[in-house]
């Protein structure tokens, strides 16, 4: 399996379904099926559903689902380190990681932790990549077995980057949280992923 594809199927499949997003599904279905034939039926619903329904339904589905309940925050530091001085340090050794590859973020409008942005670091990158995602691997499992609960789409995408990773998926929240040893820290609970506080690079995502 060509874990580049994979990465850089995931960043898109995960990145605000603007018109131009959705046009690219033909395409992401052909990658798949060319280069990570294993990982297709995990996109094979959400690529589905992108066919099926208007685009106003797919986006406001987005919104719904990653911008207005915590519980499927794209923000991989929100599960481990919250609103605290520390996820700061966080932001920024990621930002010093994509520069040394390369990469900068300049318009984005969105955090370096942004899993869509992660996944394109992983997918120029895959190797230093793979390693961060599984330095997150517990905020992938949480936002994975997030999505399954509501039967969401978006859930498969999630399983196929946990398969690019060593180890075992854990089978439930328990699991996930003994792998994070802990959620969330209390000081954050409450806190929307979009909290202003939480936002200090400047562009408007897209929207």
């Amino acid at each position: 399996m060509n874990r580049a594809v994979v990465y850089q199927a995931a960043s898109i499949a995960l990145s605000y379904p603007t018109d131009e997003v959705l046009a690219m599904r033909a395409i992401v279905r052909q990658a798949l099926t060319e280069s990570a034939a294993s990982a297709t039926d995990h996109f094979a619903p959400l690529l589905d559903w992108w066919e099926e329904e208007p685009a106003e339904t797919v986006q406001q589905t987005y919104v719904d689902v990653f911008d207005m309940s915590k519980r499927h925050a794209l923000y991989l530091s929100y599960w481990t380190d919250g609103d605290t001085r520390r996820r700061g340090q966080v932001l920024a050794d990621m930002k010093r990681r994509y520069r040394e590859h390369g990469l900068e973020l300049t318009g984005t409008g969105e955090l370096p932790d942004h899993l869509p942005l992660v996944l394109e670091f992983a997918r120029h990158a895959p190797d230093s990549g793979a390693q961060l995602l599984q330095e997150y691997r517990a905020s992938l499992e949480l936002i994975r077995l997030a999505l399954a609960d509501r039967s969401s789409p978006y859930a498969g995408v999630l399983v196929a980057v946990c398969q690019t990773l060593p180890g075992r998926s854990p089978q439930d929240r328990e699991q996930a949280m003994a792998m994070a040893a802990s959620g969330p820290p209390a000081e954050s609970v409450g806190l929307d992923a979009y909290d202003p506080r939480l936002l200090p690079m400047a562009g408007t995502g897209g929207r």
